[in-house]
């Protein structure tokens, strides 16, 4: 009974799709994918801030900081992980570093947050009719 509504709970949902983004973003992204990986970094953030900002609307900020620091950390993991993989298999498992990649994290965050901020704003509006 317990583990039933842990699975059905919104924690479970969430912690699955972090689990299954951090998969995502320490595989090496298809050549194909190459030249809109800076728009490809703005648009997740600007979606992840409005799904889990839309969740938890009265910690909002916490979720943009959280964020922030996640996409520092993915870029820090890949170079580290990079490190390692060159020495035990010869090559790099994906993308390196790039401090590019977190100026465009930031500028979905931003967009992001403005566009959530509109839409718990309609969303209080409404809630008081």
């Amino acid at each position: 009974m317990i583990l039933y509504q842990f699975l059905r709970s919104k924690l479970y949902t969430n912690l699955t799709i972090v689990v299954l983004i951090i998969i995502g973003f320490m595989v090496k992204l298809p050549a194909v994918f190459h030249q809109y990986d800076k728009e490809l970094h703005a648009a997740f953030y600007f979606m992840a801030v409005i799904f889990f900002g839309l969740q938890f609307p009265k910690k909002w900020l916490l979720v943009v900081f959280c964020l922030l620091i996640f996409g520092f950390g993915i870029e820090l993991a890949q170079a580290f992980s990079n490190k390692i993989s060159i020495r035990l298999i010869g090559k790099s498992i994906h993308g390196r570093f790039d401090i590019e990649d977190i100026r465009y994290n930031f500028k979905g965050l931003f967009w992001g947050s403005l566009v959530l901020l509109l839409l718990l704003k309609f969303k209080s509006l409404f809630d008081k009719r």
